[in-house]
Parts: structure tokens; sequence; C-alpha cells
């Protein structure tokens, strides 16, 4: 085992290790003080389920990673720069990671957290942690400042609110968060990023063992659902190590991988989902954000799978998308022209998906009447 690979597992374990004695415990207080997700219509569970979760990642993330930290800069005797930037990326991870469990306990009001999750996104241009460059998507490089800021704000925004929209069936989230974390560790491993490998590392071994809890615990005993506090920081931390990896990646001489190609990869599967179920509701003269079973899980489930079979399609999806970019990439095919033929796949995945819900809803129908 190199030395890296030792810090790594480090992180890992410890982050899955405080995930495994936090999570019994929140199970315990979600039961003392009724802080269950309710079955309604539009969920797929039958039975109410613990909630908090999430509440385990941000605390088992910062245990993880800062002792994996510690022991790694006292063993190479180099010091640790802590420099005013990191204190307001903490600032900016804590307050969504609040903002999410306050969600979660007292169900605040969306324009409130809109405003919350502006502020938390903020912080990562104020940084300079920003996308300056769109690397030839839509035949655009380098951007003002003017234009990077708010893209910045807005596509951190989307990616929050895509984890966190699509977190409506067992391991969904958690899995393509699982997908992500991996890849990433694996690229800052590469790179020698030793602290963002060893954060990935972290923030991936307390998903993992949540990914245990939520889809092989039964309900009544070790079940529990990772509530709006772990979507929206997945989705935060996932944003910054991407954008991170983006930055770091453009100054790489080692790579040709378009810098943006593989963070653009990683969050289609949300993404798109989050913008084909908006586009749809408004086309229907419905809000935009009113809740429904649209979601590519609804989709897949009303087609007739399982839930554990819908979660299985999703994650293969993930996987394809990330391994099929990178081998467009390689073949030098433009990066817009990647898009297309991305957004042309996911559309024509529904296209096939409607047409199966259609024949089934006819066939039961045919069934009903006789």
């Amino acid at each position: 085992m190199t030395g890296l690979q030792l810090y790594f597992s480090i992180a890992f374990i410890i982050g899955a290790a405080v995930t495994a004695i936090v999570i019994p415990l929140i199970i315990a207080f979600c039961r003392k003080f009724g802080y269950f997700d309710q079955p309604n219509q539009r969920k797929v569970h039958h039975v109410a389920v613990p909630r908090l979760g999430g509440l385990a990642f941000l605390p088992s993330m910062a245990m993880g990673s800062v002792i994996a930290m510690l022991l790694f800069f006292s063993s190479t005797y180099e010091n640790m720069d802590f420099h005013i930037t990191a204190a307001l990326m903490i600032m900016g991870a804590t307050i969504v990671y609040l903002m999410g469990v306050m969600d979660d306990l007292l169900d605040l009001s969306a324009n409130l957290k809109f405003v919350i999750l502006a502020v938390g996104s903020a912080m990562m241009p104020i940084c300079n942690l920003q996308i300056s460059n769109l690397y030839g998507l839509f035949g655009l490089e380098t951007l003002p400042l003017w234009v990077a800021y708010p893209l910045t704000v807005l596509v951190i925004m989307t990616i929050v609110n895509a984890i966190n929209l699509i977190d409506g069936i067992d391991g969904l989230a958690s899995g393509i968060s699982i997908i992500c974390l991996s890849v990433l560790c694996y690229l800052f491993f590469d790179m020698r990023m030793e602290v963002f490998m060893m954060l990935s590392a972290a923030l991936l071994g307390s998903v993992v063992m949540f990914f245990l809890f939520n889809v092989f615990g039964k309900a009544g005993g070790h079940k529990i659902f990772m509530g709006d506090a772990g979507s929206l920081i997945l989705g935060y931390v996932l944003s910054y190590l991407g954008i991170k990896y983006m930055m770091t990646a453009e100054q790489d001489i080692y790579t040709d991988v378009n810098p943006l190609l593989i963070p653009y990869s990683l969050f289609i599967v949300p993404v798109f989902d989050l913008v084909r179920v908006a586009v749809t509701r408004l086309l229907d003269g419905q809000p935009m954000f009113q809740a429904d079973q649209r979601h590519i899980h609804h989709v897949l489930m009303r087609c007739g799978l399982t839930m554990n079979q819908a979660l299985g399609v999703i994650l293969g999806m993930v996987v394809a998308f990330i391994a099929g970019n990178l081998w467009l990439d390689a073949a030098a095919v433009p990066f817009t022209v990647i898009f297309f033929i991305d957004a042309a796949l996911y559309l024509l995945f529904f296209v096939v998906a409607y047409s199966i819900i259609h024949r089934r809803e006819a066939l039961i129908d045919l069934l009903t009447e006789e």
C-alpha cells in the first residue's frame, strides 16, 4: 500500500465508522421526537421512515479528512496551510448543511431556502473557485468575471437541487454520489492533490455506510432516509470538488481530457432530469417546482420495474454517460457535439420508456375490462 493509499483508507474508514456509530443514534432520536418521512401518494415507500440520516455526512467527512490530513502532514513534515478562503468554504458548507437540517425539522419555505442556498453557493466564486471557462462547449472558452460569477452560483444551485430532487428511492442520491466521489477520489489521487483526495474519501466512506442502512435496512429497524440535510450537503460538496478538479485539470500537462468533461458527465443524469421535469411541468401549465411523479425513477417504476431495478438502471446510466463521454472525447469529438449526443440519448430513453408505459397501461385497461 502506497502512502497516499494509506491516507485514503484512513479517511474512508473513519468516515464510514463515524456514520455507522451516528446513524443508530439519529434513528433513536427520530423515533423519540417523531421525525419521520411519512408515506403519501407521490412517494414510493408505504411506511414511515426516519429522515435525518444526512446529519451524519458533514461531521463524518470532517472527522475522517481532518484526522487523515493531520497524520499525512505529520508524516511528511509539511506545513498544512489554512487560508481565509478555506474558512469561507467551510462557512458555505455549514450554511447549506444547517439549512437542510432546519428544513427537515421545521419545513422551511422555498423562498427562504433559495436565498440561503444562494448565499452558500456565492462563497465559491468569492474564494476564486469558479467556472471561468467552458472549454469549447457551445463554442465558448474563457468567460469574463461578470459571467463566470453568476454562472458558477447558478451551476452550484442547480446541482444541489438536482441531487436533492432525485432522492426519491432507496439508494439513488447516495448511489450517484458514490459514483461521483469514487471518480473524484481517483482523479485527485492521480493528480496528487492529497487534501481533496482525503476530503472525497472521508465523504465517500460516510455515504457508502449510509447506503447500506438506506438500501438494506428494514423499516422499523435501521432503515433511514438522508433528508434534505444529506442531499443538500452532498450536492454542495460534489459541486465544490467538481469545480476544483476542473480548475486544476486545466493546468495538468499530463492529461488530454477536456477539463470540464468529467464534472459535466458526473452530473448529467440528475441535472438533465431536473431540467426535463421543470420543462414538462411548464408545458403542462403547472408550477415548475410542484411535486409530482415525473422523475426518472417514477417513470421506470411505471414501466414495471421494481425500486431496486430502477436504481440499477439509473446508476448504470450514470456510469455509461461517464464512460461514453470519455470515449467520445478520446476520439476527438467536439464537446458541443458530445452534449447534443447526450441530450438526444437521454430524450430517446424517455421516448422508449413512455412508449412502454402507454402499452403497459393499455394492456392493464384491456385486462380490467375483460
